[in-house]
């Protein structure tokens, strides 16, 4: 099946530097996230971050 993603590699590399992105933010404005539920959250919001990012970079 063909698809207009990334790949499963590509996205799980993005997680991961989205969460360290987003841990980064978090510091920078003082916040704490703690628990799964922070974990969960700060990664989202890192992901977020860095696809913005990039879709930046790719026009």
């Amino acid at each position: 099946m063909k698809g207009g993603g990334a790949g499963l590699i590509t996205d799980m590399v993005i997680g991961i530097v989205g969460a360290f992105i987003g841990g980064f933010v978090f510091n920078l404005i003082g916040f704490s996230a703690s628990g799964l539920l922070g974990s969960i959250i700060t990664a989202t919001i890192g992901a977020v971050i860095l696809l913005y990012i990039l879709s930046l970079i790719k026009n």
